[in-house]
C-alpha cells in the first residue's frame, strides 16, 4: 500500500487528506469549464446556498430530479476508487463492498455559503470527500481573531471529547488537497466576500460492511 501521498488527521473518525495528481486536477477542471452547461444541477439534492452545483457522476436510482450519467473518464474514475479502497484498509475495514455512488462541483461566489450537513448515498453508511480545485486569492476583511482566519474555510467536526481531543478541523487548504472521511461526519464551508470563485468537488462511495465484526481488535 502505498503511504506517500497522506496524511492522518483524528477527530473521533479517521479523516486522511491526500494530494490529487495534476493529470487528474486539470482533468477534472478542464470538464467542468468546458462542459458546465451540459451538466445536471445539482442544487435540488443538495443543502448548500450555493447557485452553481452540478453533478459529473451519479450511479443511484433514477428518479424526477437525477438520470444515471457519467462525466469523468475512466482513469479519473479510477483514481477515486483506489483512494476510497485505500481509507478503509488503512483503517482496517474488511469485508467491505465499495459502490462509487455520485460526485458533484460547488463552485461559489462571495456570499454564498454550504450549512453544516452530513452525506449520504445510496446507503447511509460509506465515505464522503472534498476536493479542492479553485480557491480565491482573497477572502475578505476578518474583523476579530485575525491569527485564525476562518472566510471560505473547510470546516470538518468530529465526534471526539476531551481535553487533549481535536474536536473540528479547519484546514489551511490548498488546490489538489483532496479530504476523505465517514458520511456521518458533519463539515461545511463559510462564506467569503471577494470577486473571484470557490471551486470544490465532492464524491460520495457507498460501503456496505459488516460493523460488528470490524469492532474487533486488529
Amino acid at each position: 500500500m502505498d503511504t506517500s501521498d497522506f496524511n492522518f488527521i483524528f477527530l473521533g473518525q479517521s479523516v486522511l487528506k491526500y494530494q490529487v495528481p495534476l493529470d487528474i486536477y486539470a482533468t477534472i477542471n478542464n470538464i467542468y469549464e468546458q462542459r458546465r452547461h451540459e451538466l445536471y444541477p445539482a442544487n435540488r439534492q443538495l443543502v448548500g446556498k450555493i447557485e452553481n452545483e452540478h453533478s459529473l457522476f451519479f450511479d443511484g436510482a433514477p428518479n424526477n430530479k437525477m438520470q444515471p450519467h457519467r462525466h469523468l473518464p475512466d482513469n479519473v474514475m479510477y483514481w477515486f476508487k483506489e483512494k476510497f479502497k485505500h481509507y478503509l484498509d488503512w483503517n482496517k475495514i474488511t469485508g467491505y463492498n465499495m459502490h462509487l455512488n455520485s460526485c458533484w462541483i460547488n463552485e461559489m461566489k462571495e456570499h454564498e455559503y454550504n450549512p453544516v450537513h452530513v452525506h449520504q448515498g445510496t446507503l447511509y453508511t460509506g465515505l464522503s470527500s472534498v476536493m479542492i480545485l479553485k480557491l480565491p486569492q482573497q477572502t475578505g476583511v476578518e474583523y476579530s481573531a485575525q491569527d485564525n482566519p476562518i472566510n471560505g474555510r473547510l470546516q470538518i467536526i468530529g465526534n471526539s471529547s476531551g481535553q487533549f481531543c481535536n474536536s473540528d478541523y479547519s484546514p489551511n487548504t490548498q488546490e489538489r488537497d483532496f479530504y476523505i472521511f465517514p458520511y456521518d461526519v458533519r463539515h461545511g464551508v463559510y462564506p467569503f466576500n471577494g470577486p473571484e470563485k470557490r471551486r470544490t468537488l465532492s464524491f460520495n462511495c457507498d460501503v456496505e460492511y459488516d460493523p460488528i465484526k470490524n469492532r474487533t481488535t486488529q
